[in-house]
């Protein structure tokens, strides 16, 4: 993997956990620039470890020893400091606003790569790498619908799963157990779930193939 381009951004601070997650996001703006700046810009108060761009140029924002601010509120396995606990990786793309255009294929390839590297440096595994929608259902949408999770497991940087032979007796509970924060109310986690797990259907019902598939996970 190429040496990342500096682009250092004053929005972090210490630390507080070891790194055990890897968020990933959408950018969200009109361009990777507009982005870029917003994340350095100490008046927006966020930011990220690194940015992807389309053209698959990666650049570092802050120093993985750090904890920038990427995740907001949000939880994970009941983690509520996201922030410490985790790198975090913006896509360059427009996002829902934007129209949720394709990610390219030299742009996945770069979060691919980048992603194999901090999960061997770190030690974490597939299922560690998770999207922003996962940790604040409800509240945010990134990486969406469109973004290639099975690129990512077919190279071993994310978790792939079949759904189950049978759905399992409380889906809310498996939700729970497999990392989910259920504060913001069933539909909204189940549309969580569905955006990373079956992106082609996301309207927050509990169906047999989604109560499979969330077996199948949990399990």
């Amino acid at each position: 993997m190429p040496t990342p381009i500096a682009a250092p951004s004053p929005n972090f601070n210490a630390r507080k956990l070891p790194v055990t997650l890897i968020v990933l996001h959408y950018t969200g703006m009109e361009n990777g620039p507009a982005a870029l700046a917003r994340m350095c810009d100490p008046a927006a108060q966020v930011s990220a470890h690194y940015m992807v761009e389309t053209d698959g140029r990666l650049f570092q924002l802050v120093d993985e020893d750090e904890r920038a601010w990427h995740a907001g509120v949000g939880s994970w396995r009941g983690e509520r400091d996201i922030n410490s606990a985790s790198i975090g990786i913006e896509i360059v793309n427009g996002g829902h606003d934007y129209g949720l255009p394709d990610f390219p294929g030299v742009q996945i390839a770069r979060v691919i790569a980048l992603v194999q590297d901090i999960m061997a440096r770190h030690g974490i595994g597939p299922g560690e790498v998770i999207g922003h929608s996962d940790i604040a259902p409800g509240r945010k949408q990134d990486p969406g619908e469109k973004f290639p999770w099975g690129a990512l497991a077919a190279a071993g940087c994310a978790r792939a799963v079949v759904p189950a032979a049978q759905a399992g007796a409380d889906p809310q509970a498996q939700l729970g157990a497999i990392g989910y924060g259920l504060e913001a109310g069933l539909p909204a986690v189940v549309e969580a779930f569905q955006r990373r797990w079956r992106p082609a259907r996301v309207d927050g019902v509990i169906d047999d193939e989604t109560a499979r598939l969330i077996a199948a996970v949990a399990g």
